[in-house]
């Protein structure tokens, strides 16, 4: 159940003692994931309040008071803008409300922000730049979550399975991404410390300048191009060049060369993860957008060819028909979308067999035997009774060589 900002103005005053609020408005944030508002005080204060709608968004809230904790003065002193302090908070059930201190500056939607100068874009860059270069320590201190390049890359194509298993991701986004992320040489890169949840609501700006930036629910080291997610989704080339510019110009590493083709498939992909964060929350209208933002995608890409996402082109349908066959994710969505057979198979007749006669390879004529002398005439009567009449028995010598000394078989037909 969402919040209305008055009602997170009355947690609030529970969360800091003695706040008084005199006036509130509501706050750009993640609708799925948190209910925000902004108060003002009896004392032209300013605080943001941020409420988490479900168990999992308590438990970033509670990650990011620890990664906010983990930022020492000297740290925060290094970096060219303000992060948030946590003024309060208070547990409503399992879950649990923040009160921030006030930030100077405002949020802007992507379009106020490439519209802007050329100066913001570069101070966009500087900013990203500052927290990529934060030492890995930071991270690892708080128990945050690390990734080398292969482990984030076999990360992303689970999450692509499990997006796949859904059956509402059209399969030629499912071909794309799944090249993307098989093309090796596109996952060499240094991982570095990643805010992980960049975009337009986390920045605050004024007069030009990021003045701060929030929402650090999601710092862990991995790949630097999910933090240029949101900045190549605004298909405003320009401005994406001005910020790289910024960026590279301000970071201690020079940035790999494949960062934005990275970025390019974290903003498509995105909309898969949507997809399946709205699955699992039960929201049908969550999910009903996620469907019509990848049909929108899937159009695009097929009209206009999309954004560069990989090294290696992606093969044509009919030499990728096998592949599609064989790969985890088409293998998955087989499961609401049934495939076409690549290949028509024609049965072939079976040929009819008729029974050779048997024919003895060799005609062998009996010897006649001489019979044997008396005095080796079997003792036991009971044998001799039992031994077969029709097949005389011939002692050969030692030295004898004739056909005498081989059993001959009947071979009879059946």
């Amino acid at each position: 159940m969402r919040r209305k900002p008055i009602e997170l103005a009355a947690v609030a005053t529970a969360a800091v003692p003695g706040l008084t609020p005199t006036a509130v408005s509501s706050a750009a944030d993640d609708p799925a994931d948190f209910d925000s508002a902004l108060l003002l005080d009896s004392e032209d204060k300013q605080w943001r309040v941020r409420s988490p709608r479900h168990a999992e968004a308590s438990a970033r809230l509670e990650t990011e008071f620890l990664v906010l904790r983990a930022f020492a003065p000297a740290i925060r002193a290094e970096l060219p803008f303000l992060m948030p302090t946590v003024a309060g908070s208070v547990r409503l059930g399992n879950l649990s409300t923040f009160v921030y201190s006030h930030l100077a500056g405002s949020t802007q939607s992507v379009e106020e922000l490439t519209a802007g100068p050329a100066a913001l874009a570069r101070e966009i860059g500087t900013a990203l730049a500052a927290i990529h270069d934060l030492p890995h320590s930071l991270v690892s201190n708080a128990d945050l979550p690390s990734y080398t390049p292969n482990e984030f890359r076999q990360r992303r194509l689970n999450e692509l399975d499990q997006a796949a298993t859904t059956g509402k991701i059209p399969a030629s986004l499912l071909l794309r991404w799944e090249h993307a992320l098989e093309d090796v040489s596109l996952w060499r890169f240094n991982p570095c410390v990643v805010h992980g949840d960049l975009h337009e609501d986390n920045l605050l700006v004024e007069s030009g300048r990021v003045t701060a930036v929030t929402g650090w629910t999601d710092l862990r080291i991995g790949d630097p191009a999910d933090d240029f997610a949101w900045l190549v989704a605004s298909n405003e080339q320009d401005f994406v060049d001005a910020v790289l510019a910024g960026y590279t110009g301000s970071r201690r590493d020079a940035p790999d060369q494949h960062l934005l083709r990275r970025a390019a498939l974290s903003a498509e992909f995105a909309l898969a993860q949507y997809l399946v964060k709205g699955i699992a929350a039960g929201d049908a209208g969550m999910v009903a957008e996620a469907e019509g933002m990848l049909e929108t995608l899937a159009a695009d890409v097929e009209e206009h060819g999309g954004q560069a996402i990989s090294v290696e082109p992606l093969p044509a349908p009919a030499a990728r028909a096998d592949d599609a066959a064989q790969s985890p994710a088409a293998h998955s969505q087989s499961v609401g979308v049934a495939a076409a057979p690549a290949v028509t198979v024609v049965p072939v007749p079976v040929p009819s067999v008729e029974p050779v006669p048997v024919v003895p390879a060799v005609e062998v004529s009996p010897i006649p035997a001489e019979p044997l002398p008396s005095d080796e005439a079997p003792a036991d009567e009971d044998s001799a009774d039992e031994a077969p009449a029709a097949k005389p028995s011939v002692r050969p010598s030692a030295e004898d060589t004739s056909t005498a000394a081989i059993s001959i078989v009947e071979v009879r037909k059946h």
